[in-house]
């Protein structure tokens, strides 16, 4: 009785911080499926925890790796002590395809690797790992307690865990770039980004790039305009350093902070470690160096790179009967205007048709149709994606058409919320075969419309609705192929 209990105590622990997990990345990085495969102690079962099927195409190798290869466990020493749960050694990671993980072995747990997907538009996989490492040491924490001491608090941390994710993978970076002296502290300016993000100037959103340089490295600045040490504004006043951006708009200069005042405006010459924030209007990017590690909107920070995700085109390419070449110019061409009608802030419509003879598309239509494979004419239907309408791209690389007007009968599952430019696809594409409707949007994301379907909205996982989620030996899990 008492090691049932004790299973169930497991699953409840695993479930709650799946549910937090799951529901925390879905908000930071779209929706996101997350599994565990765990070992409490050296001597017992590899269990596994996948309620949304996230590992299932990975038996194989999983089966490999800890079924018909026991070394994972029997080459480590390992001493049962619960005092010394928070002592996380790291583990390999087993490389997933598709997939991010974070694996480590405490003394209260000895085996735990936790998984989750890796989206196609990251910025970074560093804050994600920063995620499911919490993940490790939470569940090791837990582990550590008695039943009765456990609060359930896991998982609702880790479903709040996106700034602390962040905060903790700049951290990381400039622990090994300047060592454990660092005089910068990284939560008052993630703050300060957030509150700077939101705070219009005459109705404007912030433009401009705002750099924190720690103390120590601020003789490498080359200032063109340095303040007064008793009138530097602080960085906590949004409003003042909104107003400052305005100073570098549109520039290559950058604002100037040691993470407590803004110290002046210098050129675009770093040091070896800084933090940028880089606004850009409604959104914007954090960066370490010149990398991003997230991007920021309205108030919160996520891991999107805010350009369209055409994986479904590609997909949708891919099962087509062009040849790879096609494929790839068309893929291509897509993306090329899909990322400048968002750059640019204008919406689009791309209808990509894949019949052999084009169909017939009202609008203004070219003779003869422009080679989109040629840069210049490329640019050309950059510039003709501005006019209302829709651009018909056909399947021998050529823009047959532009300013289409795209008609058709109404259709179940019409969205009155998102206007005539998407409704107007999916009763296009309803009404003809081959055809796929890209709609760019300029305060959405990017829609894929096919067969009258949004095949971009499509969710291929449901949330789970139980409390506890179902655990089972990995053996057995890996023999149902």
């Amino acid at each position: 009785m008492e090691h049932q209990q004790d299973e169930t105590f497991i699953a409840r622990c695993i479930s709650e911080t799946l549910d937090g997990l799951s529901d925390g990345m879905s908000h930071f990085s779209g929706p996101s499926r997350t599994a565990v495969i765990y070992c409490i102690s050296k001597d017992s079962e590899m269990m596994i925890c996948d309620p949304q099927n996230l590992l299932q195409e990975h038996k194989p190798k999983l089966n490999a790796l800890f079924v018909q290869d026991d070394s994972w466990r029997a080459t480590v020493p390992w001493e049962p002590d619960r005092t010394k749960f928070s002592q996380i050694h790291p583990l390999e990671d087993p490389e997933l395809t598709g997939l991010i993980s974070y694996g480590g072995r405490s003394s209260s747990v000895f085996y735990q690797m936790w998984f989750t997907e890796h989206h196609p538009d990251l910025c970074s996989t560093g804050p994600t790992q920063r995620w499911l490492e919490h993940a490790v040491w939470r569940f090791s924490h837990d582990m550590a307690n008695d039943k009765e001491l456990y609060t359930g608090i896991s998982g609702a941390f880790l479903r709040e865990y996106a700034v602390h994710a962040v905060h903790d993978h700049i951290v990381d970076e400039m622990n090994i770039h300047l060592g454990w002296d660092s005089q910068v502290r990284i939560y008052p300016v993630l703050d300060a980004v957030l509150g700077i993000s939101r705070t219009r100037e005459e109705g404007d959103w912030p433009v401009g790039e705002l750099v924190i340089i720690d103390p120590q490295l601020l003789e490498k600045i080359r200032f063109v305009a340095r303040f007064i040490k008793d009138e530097q504004p602080q960085l906590e006043n949004f409003k003042h350093v909104r107003k400052l951006l305005l100073t570098v708009e549109g520039s290559d200069y950058k604002l100037v902070s040691d993470g407590k005042s803004i110290l002046g405006i210098c050129e675009d010459i770093m040091p070896r470690f800084f933090i940028c924030a880089d606004f850009r209007g409604r959104h914007g990017f954090l960066k370490i160096n010149r990398d991003k590690i997230c991007s920021f909107s309205e108030g919160h920070f996520s891991s999107t790179t805010h350009r369209a995700k055409l994986v479904q085109v590609e997909e949708a390419l891919l099962e087509s009967s062009l040849p790879p070449q096609a494929r790839n110019n068309i893929f291509r061409i897509v993306t090329s205007l899909a990322h400048h009608a968002q750059q640019k802030k204008h919406g689009c419509t791309l209808v990509i048709d894949l019949n052999p003879d084009p169909v017939t598309i009202s609008g203004q239509s070219l003779d003869p149709p422009l080679d989109l494979r040629q840069p210049h004419l490329l640019a050309l239907s950059k510039a003709l994606a501005r006019v209302d309408g829709a651009l018909h791209i056909g399947a021998d690389q050529h823009l047959h058409g532009f300013a289409c007007l795209l008609d058709g009968r109404t259709i179940p599952g019409e969205d009155r919320a998102r206007g005539a430019r998407y409704n107007s696809a999916l009763r296009f594409t309803a009404e003809h075969n081959n055809i796929i409707v890209v709609v760019v949007s300029s305060d959405r994301p990017v829609s894929i419309i096919q067969d009258g379907v949004e095949i971009s909205g499509i969710c291929h996982w449901r949330p789970e609705n139980r409390c506890i989620f179902a655990t089972e030996p990995l053996n057995l899990w890996c023999s149902r192929y």
